[in-house]
């Protein structure tokens, strides 16, 4: 056995358990179904559906391919044959909404005549959307379009909106972080709109990925109390995973560290070598770029095998046109394609099925995706292969090593802020254009008395005019058009080719000084661009054509000004004190990388010049007397090192507590830092007013640091490596770093806080 594959594990066969269907349920929908070749439903769709058909909001949280989609059809179907109702179907990307829209069209035209399903996203034509306004009983969109389409326009739909019996929020796990805060006021203002039309009937349906705690997540999501249904009685073939940890490349990077074989790299010889052996098999890795660069090196890899082969590989990823999208799908599901190279767009509920093999290059992100991604393995009831391979992270670094945190422990729950002020305050003046806000409105979107401030706020800002009726939104601007969903900040920011024209794509403004920079190398549909020019006073990235041999990565620093605290334990024995609160981040991306494709190794280094961006969020952080942490162990010469180095392990690792993209957050380390006089380790929240991640870190502190901990001791190098201690993003050019004294920072930090107690927290000193 290679010494890279260091775990094997076989998730056995499930045998499945069926029930009967409802007996209110028409005949002609059991037909239509049973076309499909499903005679008898599982014994979980049936209990969501009556649970639905009950009035009572409901999460079906099961497996990947566990048959979600008929556990709302059901209670669908059964209303809409009787009545005016109508339902609103919401997922998260197009593709899925797309796969849907067929199955519920494949209904309606073998039998089940009055469903009448419509679609309204992005791709729809006016046609089509005037079409769905005024003839659509299931609407098939996605939140982006209920935000800036429907809601807005509610007079138009109001019919629609007035009847509205059922929303089915599609893939519930993957609203978290700032998309799902979002989403969550989205709903808010659904419920509201629909309220002053007199519907206070609505039934909200989640279908998501298993999760430890998938009612309370739910409810969070739409405001309102939720049950849940988690027992999954689908039948499953056994799918035989392994961890794999990539050799040593025998590259370098900074400070001579080893560099391992890079994910994509490792990844396009598995594919490669599974579709040579007719394995119909997906690998997921986190990028566009990614997905791309994997796919252009598996078409290598085959042409040198067989010349018929290159044309049976595919990148799959947002982004696509649709029909691009489309095209992938099916080629992947008849079987004309062998490999296929996907962001996690392909996680999704989308129907594809008869996989022999899942490759997860990196870890995703949650236990949730990982399942879900390892999931769309065995879908027809084959035996089938799945494998993980571990990046140059902290994280994957850790679960390689320890799978038991993996396939042992409860699934997470979401993360979401709906009452963030940043976002909170835009969505209140979106819902003052739609209905103005009355006094009695404001405690349906969170604490009355903090929403009462945020409208005052706006208010006096000018945003909203208070009349004796509510507060009106009196500007000329779409209200809702200037928030987007998926984005914390300013954006989107449009990418255009530089010789034709043409508009390749766009990226939110947040993202464009370390994704988009001069320099930068972007790519799109398996072809590459170079960032000519960024020009954020007109929102417009300049790219050429180019074929790099290189990737790009970009490089910031920052400070950390502390404005207050929120919570704060103490250890008096160890004088560490464990705070959470309100911080000021000022970042500036100062350099990039330019690395190698293959091996990863550092090319050279350019300087940008960039201008600082202030951002309010929340961190927590720890911060000790010097002397304490010399009692520990360490020297004064080694401070800064240890400190620097648990800093970028302990960002690498938070996404064990708290569901996080290791991007979404970012962190800072001092030996004096000057609010606390004392060394400090910061991480906070990469969104303006924070979504919960660092609140998370603060109340999960154990768990999170003693797995940190272990993650750098797991880790074979000597003195420190990209999958410890080094950070891709570091400013200090991964400079000082000491591995050793990283474990005796966080020993010191996780044996304190089993002594520490909570007190108040302290006033930090004005600046």
């Amino acid at each position: 056995m290679p010494d890279q594959l260091v775990h094997t594990r076989v998730l056995p066969e499930r045998t499945a358990r069926f029930s009967v269907w409802p007996t209110t349920l028409p005949a002609a929908f059991i037909d239509a179904v049973g076309s499909t070749g499903v005679q008898a439903p599982f014994e979980h769709q049936v209990d969501a559906a009556l649970t639905a058909l009950s009035g009572r909001h409901i999460v079906l949280a099961t497996g990947t391919a566990s048959g979600k989609s008929l556990g709302y059809q059901m209670p669908v179907a059964t209303d809409l044959a009787d009545n005016h109702s109508t339902a609103l179907y919401l997922a998260p990307t197009k593709a899925l909404g797309a796969d849907q829209f067929a199955s519920w069209q494949y209904l309606a035209a073998h039998g089940v005549s009055w469903l009448r399903p419509g679609t309204y996203d992005g791709d729809t034509d006016p046609q089509a959307r005037s079409w769905a306004r005024e003839h659509a009983n299931v609407l098939v969109t996605n939140p982006d379009m209920l935000h800036v389409g429907i809601l807005p326009n509610h007079g138009g739909w109001a019919q629609f909106l007035r009847n509205l019996k059922y929303v089915i929020v599609d893939e519930a796990h993957t609203y978290r972080g700032v998309f799902g805060s979002h989403v969550a006021v989205v709903l808010t203002r659904l419920r509201r709109i629909c309220t002053h039309l007199g519907n206070t009937d609505l039934v909200f349906i989640g279908a998501s990925a298993t999760s430890s705690a998938p009612a309370e997540s739910f409810s969070r999501l739409i405001g309102a109390n939720a049950v849940s249904v988690e027992h999954d009685t689908s039948g499953h073939g056994e799918v035989v995973v392994g961890f794999w940890e990539s050799e040593f490349s025998g590259a370098t990077g900074e400070h001579n560290a080893p560099l391992r074989r890079s994910l994509i790299a490792t990844g396009a010889d598995m594919l490669s070598d599974l579709a040579v052996n007719s394995v119909r098999s997906v690998a997921f890795i986190r990028s566009r770029r990614g997905a791309e660069a994997m796919a252009q090196m598996v078409k290598r890899n085959l042409a040198e095998i067989d010349p018929s082969l290159p044309g049976r590989a595919a990148a799959y990823r947002a982004g696509l046109l649709p029909e691009e999208r489309r095209a992938v799908e099916e080629d992947l599901n008849s079987g004309k394609l062998l490999a296929v190279s996907t962001t996690p767009a392909l996680e999704l509920g989308i129907d594809i099925a008869g996989l022999d093999g899942v490759i997860v290059t990196g870890w995703p992100g949650t236990r949730a995706s990982f399942f879900q991604q390892l999931g769309r393995a065995g879908r027809a009831g084959q035996r089938s292969v799945a494998l993980y391979v571990a990046g140059d992270d902290p994280m994957d670094t850790y679960l390689v090593h320890h799978p038991e945190a993996v396939f042992e422990l409860a699934v997470e729950d979401n993360v979401i802020d709906p009452q963030n002020p940043h976002i909170l305050s835009a969505h209140l003046c979106a819902a003052a254009a739609e209905i103005p806000l009355r006094p009695d409105d404001l405690e349906a979107f969170g604490d009355a008395d903090q929403v009462r401030h945020l409208v005052e706020e706006l208010t006096e800002a000018g945003y909203l005019r208070r009349r004796p009726a509510g507060w009106y939104w009196t500007h000329e601007q779409h209200a809702a058009g200037m928030i987007n969903l998926r984005d914390s900040g300013s954006g989107p920011m449009q990418i255009i080719d530089g010789e034709t024209g043409a508009i390749l794509g766009s990226i939110g403004g947040e993202q464009a000084h370390s994704q988009t920079h001069p320099g930068a190398v972007y790519m799109h549909q398996g072809r590459t661009w170079v960032v000519e020019e960024l020009d954020e006073e007109y929102a417009t990235v300049v790219v050429l054509r180019a074929e790099p041999e290189y990737y790009t990565q970009a490089r910031d620093v920052t400070d950390v000004e502390i404005l207050a605290e929120d919570a704060r334990v103490y250890s008096a024995d160890d004088h560490l004190a464990w705070v959470h609160g309100p911080v000021k981040v000022t970042n500036q991306v100062v350099s990039y990388q330019r690395k190698e494709l293959a091996s990863g190794r550092v090319i050279d280094e350019q300087p940008l010049d960039l201008s600082a961006r202030d951002l309010f969020t929340q961190a927590v952080w720890f911060t000790a007397p010097s002397d304490a942490f010399i009692a520990a162990g360490l020297t004064t010469d080694r401070l800064p090192g240890a400190l620097h180095a648990a800093e970028h392990a302990m960002i690498g690792m938070m996404p064990l507590v708290a569901s996080n993209d290791r991007w979404d957050i970012g962190g800072v380390s001092l030996v004096l830092h000057p609010d606390t006089q004392a060394p400090t380790v910061f991480v906070y929240d990469g969104h303006p007013g924070g979504v919960g991640f660092a609140t998370r870190g603060f109340s999960h502190a154990s768990t999170w640091i003693t797995a940190t901990m272990q993650a750098i001791m797991d880790c074979g190098c000597s003195d420190g490596c990209p999958s410890c201690v080094q950070s891709p993003k570091c400013g200090n050019r991964n400079s000082p770093l000491d591995k050793a004294g990283a474990i005796t920072v966080l020993d010191f930090v996780a044996t304190a806080l089993t002594r520490a107690i909570s007190v108040p927290p302290e006033t930090p000193p004005s600046s």
